[in-house]
């Protein structure tokens, strides 16, 4: 637009998102809601708005909103900064600082080296090498955000290593796929295997009380045949509806052999940095049985990579992205707790849960399923979601009729996949957003497109098959 157009054009989306949130805020309370609960849900939905419309920057959004609800007393300072010191918002983003030490090492370079002499041939195979490596590794890993820690890296060094920099807009396409290919493996894989993600085993003992008896192999029965069908198809999809730029590449394994070559021996730091990686990956894979601190874990590889001189405070304060990435997640996390926490996402899925009371069992399951996975939109959090609406929406389901195993499993396996929905719908997305390869118009375009088409794969494939072997 030209600098005589009228500023109220200019900030057209920004106004409409004000008389979005004024109208949510001084409509009635609804019964059996309190006046904080109604407003906190009035200034969450309007960032989250303000974001997916590209009104404001995420950063700007959540800021807004902490200022707000402190300000007109919806929630107390400490209810509302709490998530600033919550374990996982420290994971997500001491994870990603450790992340670096194996890309200033040099150590990312080398593995996506050793990839790229593998499945270089082509960028679609670089996305494959991602799922099947993740789909390997998620069974021992009960942290779906530690298994985007050790990814990222891997993945970083590959967009860096085909050329692709988040701030060239002619190469930044490739490392944008291959990031939204890692948040869509995390998702799906989590969904494949009970101990991929720490929402899985709590909604299982949700499901329990229904009679559900769920073991390790049964709920990998039940998840393959969608889940694996989903795995297969998804790179596919992500190259159609984003084109990395870069296709086809015949000589990259090759020249990768070379520059590995060149690279010479393993150095020092490459080695520390490389025991570290490994000591925290067994340390999150027994940190359940051993109830030993995912935060704690990588705040511990954090420390020896300082300690070493992999990384330095200069590393660390160039990082400025990693502050920003800190403030809004923590805000986010902490309003979509207290949304849960002051009764506004039971009360609300109770409602709408119950309007199909009196419909035929594949409408209520079709429909609960469709507005569990768009609910997502107001949480930060996979598993304060599953605690929150997994027990209400499955108990409407049976009361509807539909067959208890086949509600239990759509559910919890959707409180995987739907993850991608929003840049913030799962911890383990962040570190990828971060990397700044996407931005975020596309996130929740491909965020809501992913999400779709894996609850369609679920739907189509999982609905029968588990209806069979049930």
């Amino acid at each position: 637009m030209s600098a005589a157009t009228p500023w109220w054009k200019r900030h057209a989306r920004l106004l409409g998102i004000v008389v979005f949130f004024l109208g949510l805020w001084f409509l009635p309370v609804p019964e059996g809601l309190t006046r904080e609960a109604w407003h906190l849900f009035a200034v969450f939905a309007a960032a989250i708005a303000a974001v997916v419309v590209n009104a404001l920057p995420l950063l700007t959004a959540a800021l807004l909103a902490a200022a707000i609800v402190v300000l007109t007393y919806t929630l107390t300072p400490a209810k509302a900064f709490a998530a600033f010191a919550n374990p996982t918002v420290l994971l997500v983003v001491v994870a990603f600082l450790v992340a670096q030490a194996v890309v200033k090492c040099g150590l990312g370079r080398r593995i996506s080296l050793q990839v790229v002499s593998i499945f270089g041939g082509s960028t679609l195979g670089l996305a494959y090498s991602i799922f099947i490596t993740d789909t390997l590794i998620a069974p021992g890993f009960p942290s779906n955000t530690a298994r985007g820690g050790v990814l990222f890296p891997v993945i970083l060094g590959l967009a860096q290593g085909g050329g692709s920099m988040p701030e060239e807009e002619s190469t930044r396409r490739l490392g944008g796929y291959l990031m939204f290919c890692g948040m869509a493996s995390l998702a799906i894989t989590s969904a494949l295997w009970l101990t991929a993600t720490s929402g899985n085993p709590v909604a299982v003992s949700i499901a329990a009380e229904y009679g559900l008896k769920i073991t390790f192999g049964s709920w990998l029965l039940v998840s393959s045949i969608p889940a694996l069908l989903t795995i297969a198809l998804l790179p596919l999809l992500l190259y159609r509806l984003f084109p990395p730029g870069v296709t086809d590449t015949p000589e990259a394994p090759e020249a990768a052999r070379r520059q590995l070559h060149t690279m010479g021996p393993m150095s020092r730091h490459e080695w520390i940095t490389a025991a570290t990686f490994v000591s925290m990956i067994v340390a999150w894979i027994l940190a359940a049985p051993f109830n030993i601190n995912p935060t704690a874990i990588a705040i511990a590889g954090f420390a020896v990579a300082l300690v070493t001189g992999v990384l330095t405070l200069n590393d660390i304060h160039e990082q400025g992205g990693t502050l920003v990435t800190f403030i809004w997640l923590a805000v986010l996390f902490g309003l979509s707790a207290q949304l849960n926490e002051l009764g506004f996402m039971s009360y609300v899925g109770e409602r709408l849960a119950s309007a199909f009371s009196e419909v035929s069992w594949p409408v209520a399951y079709v429909s609960l399923l469709g507005i569990y996975i768009l609910f997502h939109y107001l949480f930060v959090s996979q598993g304060a979601h599953i605690l929150a609406l997994l027990g209400v929406f499955l108990d409407v389901g049976v009361k509807t009729g539909v067959p208890t195993q086949l509600m239990a499993f759509a559910l919890m396996f959707a409180s995987s996949y739907f993850s991608t929905i929003t840049p913030q719908g799962g911890s383990q997305n962040i570190i990828f957003v971060a990397a700044g390869y996407l931005t975020q118009g596309e996130l929740y375009r491909l965020g809501l497109l992913t999400t779709l088409f894996a609850a369609l794969i679920f739907l189509v494939v999982g609905t029968p098959w588990i209806l069979w072997i049930g």
